[in-house]
C-alpha cells in the first residue's frame, strides 16, 4: 500500500486494489471514525455520488476502507471550493465543516469533483434516529475551521 497522508489526526494509505483505507489517531478519534462512518452511510442513502463508499469500518482499529474517488486536486478556484461544498450542504444535507481543497479530489472516469474526508461533517436535517454529535466533536469542527498544516 502507498501512504496518501500522514498527520497527527489519520494515516491514509492507497491499497493495491485503490482502495482508501483510513486509521483515525490523535484527539477525539473514536468521535471522528464514528462521525465519518455516519455521515457517510447517510450520504449513501441520500444518492450521493461524489463522495466515498464505505466499504468497511473497523471499530476497534478506528480503521475505515472505501472506494478510491480520484486523485487530489493540485488547482482550483476558491469560488469552485465554495460551490462545491455548497451543492453538498443544499442538496444532501451535510455541512462538511473543513471545506477546504485538500478534501477535493478529482475522479477521471466521469469528470466529477468528489468530497472527501467527513470525520469533522455536520448533518443538517438528521434522521429521527441519528446519533447526536458528541460535544468534544463540535469543540474539535470549531478549531478546522482553519486549515490544518500538517494536511
Amino acid at each position: 500500500m502507498q501512504e496518501a497522508k500522514n498527520t497527527v489526526r489519520a494515516i491514509v494509505h492507497i491499497g493495491y486494489d485503490g482502495t482508501v483505507h483510513k486509521q483515525f489517531r490523535g484527539t477525539h478519534a473514536k468521535e471522528r471514525f464514528e462521525n465519518e462512518v455516519r455521515v457517510l452511510k447517510l450520504l449513501e442513502e441520500r444518492g450521493c455520488d461524489y463522495v466515498p463508499r464505505l466499504l468497511q469500518a473497523d471499530p476497534d482499529k478506528l480503521k475505515i476502507v472505501t472506494t478510491n474517488c480520484g486523485t487530489r486536486v493540485e488547482h482550483i478556484s476558491d469560488a469552485r471550493v465554495k460551490e462545491l461544498f455548497g451543492e453538498l450542504e443544499r442538496d444532501y444535507g451535510v455541512r462538511h465543516d473543513d471545506a477546504f481543497a485538500r478534501n477535493i479530489t478529482y475522479r477521471r472516469q466521469d469528470g466529477r469533483f468528489c468530497l472527501i474526508d467527513f470525520e469533522l461533517a455536520t448533518v443538517l436535517n438528521p434522521p429521527p434516529d441519528w446519533a447526536p454529535v458528541p460535544e468534544a466533536l463540535l469543540d474539535a469542527t470549531k478549531a478546522a475551521a482553519a486549515p490544518d498544516p500538517a494536511a
